[in-house]
């Protein structure tokens, strides 16, 4: 006879720190849950009390007392339903990354994370000791295996379950997105599901903390590998899934599943790392210069898709080198997407540093340091209005111009948030002809003109940089892939090219340990995945 539960998938927007709120949240799914959709189990996010990651507040006594308190009152509080949180539980040997499935006021059983990850953007190990013990719980009379995150990845927990008993493998994640991470999931869920013969539960969070993007992509695949049931990116969802047992097989139901294109993934992605990041950071707003270029076109659609039209407010700062078509495409611009702006020229501030520093610079020819200097009266006037509107400044640079250093210190680099920093010159334009395809607001001749910085007459990006297409390559080899400048070479490229993007890139590590955060998307992207010392003799 077959034995048939539901089981809800929460794929919740959560905030570090936050643990009331969190604590809120995950109330009101569980009850939810058991009330409207009559399940029998709902499994939470990996630290759903929490938020993820909470680095160095796990070190704080009171933080951890405080998460404490709140699983205690989640347990006391929620009835007639399994629930599976993940919290962190200090024990006299030390703390765990911990997942406990609770029903009406019991621990029925408590499984501690077995494989830590700590690379990347991840350092578990700094704050948790690895748990050594399988865990598998009856549930409505069917053995229901449970894991953490990075252990899927491995085989050795799934076996473990597998060997145990278990009927099915729940799965509590908090899992970064990258550009084709829902494939590699995918890939090692059906690797695992297909091994051990175990459907897979696996609940993924959503939303902005610091610079990590969390996609969600919750979903369920079947002892073959297959995706049974897709909780779709970036939104929060209750996903009932329904589940029947028999003596001989677990079987999921069902349902049509689509998964969104890359450019989708990644548009979207970064409208909900502005929307998220501005909302629990508090601030009302946001401010972007706009020159008429691709980059701070794309960028300003972006913000209005994040934040709407009102909670934008858009800055053209013109020079002396300034094209006529550069401020006509930026009015054209604000026009389609209905922003508010102001002009304001950076002529008489630049002519004063001029006349200022003229005694210092006799004899000197002009070079960077005049383009600089025009750049950072834009940072100067876009800080101005930031503190005066409590809105935030939205930098406009891509992870291009960040490894090549093609950005000013305390000028276009000023801000709170990077928007495109981890976007690669050549996706800008992928990404603005999708958003294109959604309504046509960027102007045509914006993404079809060549990059320039106008900040000297006639001048182009190509003038100093080589052709993004062979640059961004040569980039994704490097940092990405982590190839050696000879490997590189090796694939093609001059030899001189590869070189000089190379020393571009260890050059500017200074400039980009002052750069704002911005919204990871890269599997190693400048910042928490790339952690290399300004101080360095090592060019290879």
């Amino acid at each position: 006879m077959a034995k048939t539960f539901r089981i809800v998938l929460a794929q919740l927007n959560l905030c570090v720190g936050d643990i009331s709120g969190n604590l809120t949240k995950i109330i009101d799914a569980a009850n939810k849950a058991r009330d409207q959709m009559k399940a029998d189990v709902i499994v939470f996010p990996e630290l759903c009390i929490t938020g993820y990651p909470p680095e160095d507040l796990l070190l704080r006594k009171a933080f951890i007392e405080e998460a404490n308190q709140a699983f205690y009152e989640f347990k006391a509080k929620v009835k007639n339903i399994h629930c599976l949180i993940s919290h962190p539980h200090a024990t006299s040997q030390g703390l765990f990354n911990s997942a406990s499935l609770i029903y009406n006021d019991t621990v029925l059983g408590r499984y501690a994370k077995q494989n830590l990850p700590n690379y990347g953007v991840f350092d578990e190990c700094r704050y948790f000791i690895t748990g050594n013990t399988p865990c598998v719980i009856p549930v409505n009379g069917s053995p229901v295996g449970i894991i953490v995150c990075e252990d899927f990845w491995n085989s050795t927990p799934v076996d473990q379950a597998a060997n145990l008993g278990a009927r099915i493998l729940l799965v509590p994640n908090s899992s970064p997105f990258e550009i084709d991470k829902h494939e590699q999931r995918h890939m090692v869920l059906a690797k695992r599901a297909k091994s051990s013969k175990l459907p897979i539960i696996y609940v993924n969070n959503i939303g902005q903390q610091d610079d990590i993007l969390f996609d969600g992509g919750s979903m369920v695949v079947d002892q073959e590998g297959k995706i049974c049931q897709f909780a779709g990116f970036y939104n929060e969802i209750l996903m009932p899934v329904d589940i029947e047992i028999t003596n001989t097989e677990t079987r999921v139901i069902s349902s049509t599943i689509s998964i969104p294109t890359e450019e989708q993934r990644i548009y979207e992605g970064l409208v909900l790392g502005v929307k998220d990041y501005l909302a629990k950071n508090n601030f009302t707003g946001a401010l972007v210069g706009v020159s008429g270029g691709i980059d701070s076109a794309l960028t300003l659609a972006i913000a209005v898709d994040a934040l709407g039209k009102d909670n934008v407010d858009a800055v053209l700062m013109p020079s002396r080198y300034t094209a006529d078509i550069s401020n006509e495409d930026a009015l054209e611009l604000i026009n389609n997407l209905g922003v508010k702006h102001e002009t304001i020229s950076i002529e008489p501030a630049f002519k004063s540093f001029l006349e200022s520093l003229a005694p210092s610079f006799a004899g000197k020819p002009a070079d960077v340091t005049e383009e600089n200097i025009q750049s950072r009266c834009r940072g100067v006037i876009l800080m101005a209005l930031s503190n005066k509107s409590g809105k935030i400044v939205l930098t406009t640079g891509n992870r291009s111009e960040m490894a090549a250093g093609y950005a000013t210190l305390y000028g276009d680099m000023c801000g709170g948030l990077a928007v495109l920093k981890d976007i690669p010159k050549t996706m800008v334009y992928q990404l603005a002809n999708y958003r294109n395809q959604i309504s046509p607001v960027i102007p045509h001749r914006t993404i079809e003109r060549p990059p320039t910085a106008e900040l000297a007459p006639n001048q182009l990006d190509e003038d100093t940089l080589p052709p993004y297409p062979i640059f961004d390559k040569i980039i994704d080899l490097y940092i990405n892939q982590e190839k050696s400048v000879e490997d590189i070479i090796a694939e093609g490229f001059d030899t001189d090219i590869v070189k000089k993007i190379v020393r571009f890139i260890y050059r500017n590590e200074y400039k980009r340990r002052q750069a704002a955060i911005g919204i990871r998307i890269n599997h190693k992207a400048f910042g928490k995945d790339r952690r290399y010392p300004i101080t360095s003799k090592f060019k290879a």
